[in-house]
């Protein structure tokens, strides 16, 4: 063998061996499609990996334990829309004063200019979309149904949307398809109102025997589908969705989106906000009775099989292992939140909230710690962190994965940690409840005095609300049973002095407090 064909061997090596880590560079530094999968009122015990309840969730469970399954992840409040604003637009609920619930009417909650999650992911050349609820308001002011709703998702980052108004359980009952809605008639417009019933439109009060589903409190306005909403809604008939096959429907929408997306030469960002297991819970006739606990277990089942629907369709599509998936939930649970459904008189043995004390609209740990896991096939390696994070982090995270540079307000870059590199979470987070706010720092929870009851009755959750300054230590008293504000006044005046300071408040000295 002559030396030329010894160098010319070495070089066509040198050459192909270079290519190819060229290509595994090149593969390092490709952005991951991005899919957002978030539940409505699933608490920290309905996921059967947090080994906590009974209830089981085998396509949740091989989600969360297949990537960093968070035991401290947070979402930023204990109610929907001041959560879903913090995840969208990396800043505390509590700086906006109109997060709050949002009746269906009201006008779009995200300034059109602010900058927001998908803002930035199509900053940096992604396609997004939303499927499911939105619930952070649509237009400028009154909004006429039968026309484009502008603003909306549209508007504020997504390139595609199809969504319900607020949620399940308020009017108007249709799909909103890129501001328009789905299947309307305009020889039969919508109206809808917050305020008065249209005349001749029977409620749940003029005509309960239209009613199938028997509401408890609050839900005794327009029907539809026999189901009592909150809100008046007058004509739309064909537009109206059906209750029972809503899951599947935003299933096969979500599936669409990501088969349109991926023909693209673009990574895509889906938002998929499932509907379950908020009320009204109407699962499909093929998963009644699965749980064993009533409409809201068969809910869950039902979710956990749409989720395992759609990770098998990423796979099929051999995309699974180029897309980074957020699972969690917008608040803890809540049994009875309006409808007799038996979700109290079935839970057997199941816990939704684990351990935890509270649930839904609570400023104890079950209003705002939640299933939280990141999922990256081949990419994050199964494990469980007790890495403090919130669902405010994700914009500044992702944001870091993708390479942008701007970020919310409160958002903080924990890639590593989200990717599980690392344990370092956050440091502190005042989390918030119908206008209310408590602050963590460490493993410490501080719960300032707040007037109004103990416990809301008609949903029997504990709010936390006391007379007195609450101080918890959780690495010790996970269930918060034992109030040490009294017999830690240095730690209570440090807790209070750094959440006032993110508060931007005046100071309040407890020594001069009376702390019983």
């Amino acid at each position: 063998m002559s030396y030329r064909t010894v160098f010319f061997g070495l070089l066509i090596s040198i050459l192909f061996s270079c290519n190819e880590k060229q290509k595994e560079d090149s593969s390092e530094l490709a952005r991951p499609n991005i899919v957002i999968i978030y539940f409505d009122d699933l608490g920290y015990g309905d996921v059967s990996a947090y080994e906590s309840g009974t209830l089981s969730t085998p396509n949740l469970d091989r989600l969360v334990n297949g990537g960093v399954k968070f035991t401290n992840g947070y979402a930023s409040s204990a109610t929907c829309t001041p959560s879903r604003y913090a995840l969208l637009t990396g800043v505390y609920p509590w700086r906006n004063q109109n997060a709050k619930i949002l009746p269906g009417t009201a006008p779009l909650l995200i300034d059109t200019a602010q900058y927001t999650l998908p803002k930035m992911l199509q900053d940096q050349g992604y396609q997004t979309g939303i499927v499911g609820k939105w619930h952070l308001g649509l237009g400028s002011g009154s909004v006429d149904w039968n026309k484009k709703i502008s603003p909306g998702p549209n508007e504020v980052g997504f390139d595609y949307s199809y969504i319900l108004a607020a949620t399940q359980d308020r009017v108007p009952t249709v799909y909103i398809e890129n501001g328009n809605v789905v299947n309307l008639d305009p020889n039969d417009p919508i109206e809808v109102s917050y305020e008065e019933n249209f005349p001749g439109e029977p409620t749940a009060l003029t005509h309960p025997e239209l009613v199938e589903m028997k509401w408890h409190h609050g839900h005794n306005n327009s029907i539809v589908n026999g189901v009592p909403r909150i809100g008046f809604m007058k004509g739309g008939e064909a537009a109206k969705w059906s209750d029972v096959d809503m899951a599947d429907h935003f299933l096969e929408k979500a599936k669409e989106f990501v088969d349109q997306g991926s023909k693209l030469d673009q990574p895509f960002f889906l938002y998929y906000a499932l509907q379950q297991p908020h009320v009204p819970r109407t699962p499909h006739p093929r998963f009644v009775g699965t749980s064993g606990m009533g409409p809201r277990g068969d809910a869950i089942v039902e979710a956990d099989w749409m989720v395992g629907e759609f990770m098998d369709h990423l796979e099929e599509m051999g995309i699974l292992g180029n897309t980074l998936i957020v699972l969690s939930s917008d608040n803890g649970p809540v049994l009875n939140d309006g409808y007799y459904d038996d979700a109290v008189e079935k839970i057997g043995d199941h816990t939704p909230a684990g351990p935890l004390r509270g649930g839904k609209y609570s400023l104890f740990e079950a209003g705002t710690r939640v299933p939280f896991a990141v999922y990256w096939k081949g990419k994050i390696e199964p494990k469980t962190s007790s890495a403090l994070v919130t669902q405010i982090d994700l914009m500044a995270s992702l944001g870091t994965l993708v390479g942008a540079e701007n970020f919310g307000q409160d958002s903080e870059n924990l890639l590593d940690v989200f990717l599980g590199k690392t344990d370092r979470g956050r440091d502190e987070f005042v989390l918030e409840a119908t206008s209310r706010t408590a602050f963590r720092k460490g493993n410490w929870v501080m719960i300032p005095p707040y007037s109004g009851p103990a416990v809301q009755n008609q949903v029997n959750i504990e709010l936390g609300n006391s007379p007195e300054y609450q101080l918890y230590n959780l690495a010790e008293d996970l269930s918060q049973e034992r109030n040490l504000a009294e017999s830690n006044p240095e730690k209570l005046q440090e807790m209070i002095k750094r959440f006032e300071q993110i508060r931007g408040i005046e100071s309040t000295n407890v020594e001069e407090l009376e702390l019983k």
